[in-house]
C-alpha cells in the first residue's frame, strides 16, 4: 500500500492537499519501526559527460532507504526520448509516490504529464524544463539559473575582449530547454554589442570530439581569424582547446574560451591557462530535492523554480583555489 493517499491536487505553483505519510519515514534514518519508504522514480537522462554523472550520482545517494526513500532509476536508452517516455509511463501505472523528471527534449511532455497529474502523481522536474512550460503539470523545477549562469560568460567577454571580436557558439542539442535558456542569457547581453560579430552556431552534442571537429572547420573557413569561442559546456570547450592548439595558435590567448559546468577537467584546464572563463552549473542539489519531495508529500507549498547557487571563475588563481573541493 502506498505511503500516499491519493488526495493530491494541484494549484499553479504548490500543491494542495493532505497525504497520509509519516514524517518519521522520511527522517528517522531508516528506524521508523516498520514505516513504508517513499517510492520516487526518477526518469533520468543516462551517460551524458561530467556533470550529467555528477548529477545523478548525487540524487542517487541523496534518496536512500537511510532517507526513507526507495529510489527507481531510469536513465535514458542512447539519449532517447520514448525510452523516457515508456519509464514515466511505467512509474505511473506502478503508482510510485513521485517522479523526478529529467528530460533529454523539452518538449512532448504534455500527454504525460496530465496523466501523471490525473494519478495524483506528483512530478519535480530535475535541471531541464519542458516547452511549453505549463507550470500546471508539474510541482517544481529544480536547477542553476540557465539565463543567469549564460548572462555572466557574456558580462565577463565583454570584459575581457573591451574591443569586441568574431565569435562562435557551441551549442548543445537542439530542442533541449537549457540550450534555449542559454542561448537567451548570452545574446541578451552580446547580441546588443555592435563590436562582436556572430560567426555562427552548431551543436556539437556536448561532446569534446564533437567540438573539436566543428571548430576546426570554423578556424579553417574564418583564417584563424576568431577571438572567442562560447562553449555551452565544458567538454565543448575542452575540444575547441584541442582545435586551436592543432591549427599553431594558443587557447586562452589567441582565442579565448569560455565554457559552463564547472567541472574538475574544466578548472584544470583554466588553472593551466588553456580556458579563460568558467560558469559553473551547480549539479550538487540532491539534499534540495530531498527537501522538497518531503514539503510536497506533507502537502506544504514550494517555489515554481528554486535555483541551486553556482560559482563563475575568471582566472587560473580562482581554479587553483577551488580545485582541491571540486566533486565532480
Amino acid at each position: 500500500m502506498s505511503v500516499r493517499t491519493r488526495a493530491i491536487r494541484f494549484a499553479g505553483i504548490a500543491l494542495a492537499g493532505t497525504l497520509a505519510l509519516s514524517v518519521s519515514a522520511c527522517s528517522d534514518n531508516g528506524e521508523g519501526g516498520g514505516d513504508e519508504l517513499v517510492t520516487v522514480g526518477f526518469v533520468a537522462v543516462g551517460p551524458e559527460g561530467a556533470w550529467r554523472q555528477a548529477n545523478e550520482t548525487n540524487i542517487q545517494e541523496s534518496f536512500t532507504e537511510e532517507a526513507g526513500f526507495n529510489l527507481k532509476y531510469a536513465p535514458a536508452t542512447n539519449l532517447d526520448q520514448k525510452s523516457q517516455i515508456d519509464a514515466f509511463t511505467s512509474f505511473v501505472d506502478e503508482g510510485v509516490d513521485v517522479i523526478l523528471l529529467s528530460a533529454t527534449e523539452g518538449s512532448g511532455w504534455e500527454d504525460s504529464l496530465s496523466r501523471a497529474q490525473e494519478a495524483e502523481i506528483p512530478v519535480i522536474l530535475i535541471d531541464r524544463g519542458i516547452e511549453p512550460d505549463n507550470t500546471d503539470l508539474y510541482v517544481t523545477r529544480i536547477a542553476p539559473d540557465n539565463i543567469a549562469v549564460s548572462t555572466s560568460v557574456a558580462e565577463w567577454a565583454k570584459t575581457a575582449l573591451p574591443e569586441g571580436g568574431n565569435y562562435f557558439v557551441l551549442e548543445g542539442p537542439a530542442g533541449v530547454s537549457v540550450v534555449n535558456e542559454r542561448n537567451e542569457g548570452w545574446d541578451a547581453v552580446i547580441g546588443a554589442e555592435s563590436s562582436f560579430t556572430k560567426l555562427g552556431a552548431q551543436t556539437a552534442n556536448w561532446s569534446t570530439e564533437e567540438a573539436k571537429s566543428v571548430f576546426e572547420t570554423v578556424l579553417k573557413s574564418n583564417n584563424n581569424d576568431v577571438q572567442l569561442v562560447f562553449a555551452q559546456n565544458d567538454e565543448m570547450g575542452l575540444g575547441a582547446a584541442q582545435a586551436i592548439e592543432e591549427a599553431g595558435l594558443t587557447p586562452g590567448e589567441d582565442v579565448k574560451i569560455a565554457t559552463i559546468d564547472g567541472t574538475k577537467g574544466a578548472l584544470e584546464a583554466l588553472a593551466a591557462g588553456r580556458l579563460s572563463f568558467v560558469a559553473e552549473y551547480n549539479p550538487l542539489f540532491g539534499d534540495v530535492a530531498v527537501d522538497v519531495v518531503n514539503k510536497v508529500l506533507d502537502g506544504e507549498s514550494v517555489e515554481p523554480y528554486i535555483i541551486a547557487e553556482s560559482l563563475t571563475f575568471d582566472s587560473p588563481e580562482a581554479a587553483q583555489e577551488a580545485l582541491p573541493d571540486r566533486k565532480f
